[in-house]
């Protein structure tokens, strides 16, 4: 988004769908009340975090198919799914099972690397072949052949009354376009690229080795390197964002109080892996969107997918969503889809 006369094209948010370990079914019920306040809104997408083992969806697909008949016309997306705990080919059958019943709104996110505490759960989750599990590219080459509807079986035909395909089924043509890649790395932002898949830029980048700690410039590296090998591969960007036009007091306080918490790690780069966190924007939606327009990489995308933060109550989201989409959202030349 050079300059400001660019009206965003696509608005979306993202939720990690909070639950209650001791009763889990309101949480769950919450997230998918929050995908059909954002299709009534006018919103171009909701995307689901991913969380195993915590309070948070663990199973984006399944509650995507229940979003798929609750709503008619918003994309539905993962952002992003965790490969390492996944068997691609059985995957790929549940993304086109889900696409098939949206109707091809589905937007499926993914990302590579062991799976999160993957010491703790090895003996789970791979009890006879931890030692050999390939968490690399290999794992993502196999989900995007098996979504394009490459060969998955050396055998097709008739046996007795079963008919086998050599393909994953059901297949769904235009899945294989609308794959996303969650990166957060100059390496990853090219082999999305280089795949043919879409870009997931969020709040999170891998800092570089001294380098200054500067999330905007290193996160423009990120869609550079993208577009470099896929120029005209889809874009979008997800930061954190707390408009106020219509908080209350009490809400105003408790969004200052979370970023202001959260505010800390994005000084420098965190943990082993060197990871640089955004900052969170809370304000008035004006204020918001002359930030953004100060982001180096938010500049040059057209699409946005928001984040909603973790652990707010669902009148709080209300509120949040309600003000992206009829104050932040055409403060950026967005227009809601009717």
């Amino acid at each position: 988004m050079p300059v400001p006369s660019v009206p965003l094209e696509k608005l979306g948010f993202l939720t990690i769908g909070l639950f209650d370990g001791a009763d889990p079914g309101p949480g769950h019920e919450t997230t998918l009340q929050v995908i059909e306040l954002g299709e009534r809104l006018g919103f171009d997408s909701a995307w689901v975090r991913h969380r195993h083992l915590q309070y948070g969806i663990s199973s984006p697909v399944a509650l995507l198919a229940a979003a798929t008949q609750r709503t008619t016309r918003i994309a539905l997306g993962t952002a992003v799914i965790p490969l390492g705990w996944e068997n691609p080919l059985r995957l790929a059958e549940d993304l086109a099972t889900v696409d098939i019943l949206s109707g091809g709104r589905l937007n499926p996110g993914v990302s590579v690397g062991p799976p999160m505490r993957w010491d703790d759960v090895r003996e789970a989750l791979y009890p006879e072949t931890a030692e050999i599990e390939n968490f690399g590219d290999e794992r993502l080459d196999r989900l995007v052949r098996f979504v394009g509807g490459e060969r998955a079986s050396a055998f097709r035909g008739t046996e007795g009354f079963e008919v086998f395909s050599d393909r994953v089924e059901p297949h769904s043509p235009g899945l294989r376009e609308r794959l996303w890649y969650g990166a957060g790395s100059v390496s990853s932002g090219r082999r999305a690229g280089a795949l043919g898949m879409n870009l997931l830029t969020s709040n999170v980048v891998k800092a570089v080795p001294g380098a200054p700690p500067d999330f905007a410039r290193l996160q423009l590296d990120v869609i550079e390197a993208f577009r470099a090998a896929r120029p005209q591969g889809r874009v979008s960007q997800g930061l954190v964002v707390i408009p106020t036009d219509s908080a209350t007091p009490e809400q105003r306080a408790k969004y200052d109080a979370y970023v202001a918490a959260r505010t800390p790690r994005t000084a420098e780069p965190q943990g082993p892996a060197g990871l640089l966190f955004a900052r969170d924007l809370v304000g008035p939606s004006k204020r918001i969107a002359e930030g953004l327009y100060a982001h180096a990489a938010f500049r040059e995308v057209r699409e946005a997918v928001f984040a909603l933060p973790f652990s707010f109550a669902p009148e709080d989201y209300v509120q949040i969503l309600t003000d992206i989409a009829t104050h932040l959202g055409p403060a950026l030349g967005w227009r809601p889809t009717g």
